[in-house]
């Protein structure tokens, strides 16, 4: 079973084993929208889980929010509690096969459950899902973990190769507004695609 496998994603939900679920939306995620005036952007969140996020950015006028999960189960959960999210905006997929353009993707404790030998793939994908001047922002762990993951943790040195390989502007910050468990262990990072 690889972590790329639904099962393994659907099992973690089905048996409670979700500890990156924090029961609400990431505060660094909060605050980034917060200061978005443009609501009719097109927002992805791969590997949205619970959909916090999502629930954040549609009940605050946000409409063209895609949330996308390997697993089926948060998805279902998802779709119950908000019964007028499109369905059209729920995507039960590999993120690897899914196939349209956003303005903007949110990224949260998707990254850190990968393999890290899907990492340069995962910035390939990012660079084609975006649209030119897109953007890919959201919270990376700066640790690595004493466990074997998921979660997989990693260095802002890392990062900042990997995502400058493709992208036209690359940003990294501590986060200064991350939940107590996981202070001074995030960054808050931004990057942007060509605009052409």
């Amino acid at each position: 079973m690889t972590f790329l496998d639904e099962n393994f994603w659907s099992n973690r939900y089905n048996f409670g084993q979700t500890g990156w679920d924090i029961g609400y939306p990431s505060p660094p995620i909060v605050q980034f929208l917060d200061q978005i005036e443009k609501k009719e952007v097109e927002i992805l969140i791969p590997g949205a889980g619970n959909g916090y996020e999502a629930l954040y950015a549609f009940k605050n006028g946000f409409k063209n929010v895609n949330i996308l999960d390997f697993a089926s189960e948060p998805l279902r959960k998802f779709k119950s509690k908000v019964s007028d999210f499109p369905d059209s905006n729920i995507h039960h997929e590999d993120f690897f096969q899914h196939n349209r353009n956003y303005d903007l993707i949110l990224e949260q404790t998707f990254f850190c459950a990968l393999e890290p030998s899907l990492r340069p793939k995962y910035v390939e994908k990012m660079i084609e899902l975006l649209k030119p001047g897109g953007k890919l922002v959201g919270v990376l762990f700066n640790r690595i973990f004493d466990k074997a993951g998921p979660p997989f943790g990693g260095s802002q040195e890392e990062y900042q190769a990997l995502f400058e390989s493709k992208f036209q502007e690359v940003s990294f910050s501590q986060c200064y507004n991350s939940i107590p468990e996981r202070m001074g262990a995030e960054l808050f990072f931004q990057t942007k695609k060509s605009d052409v």
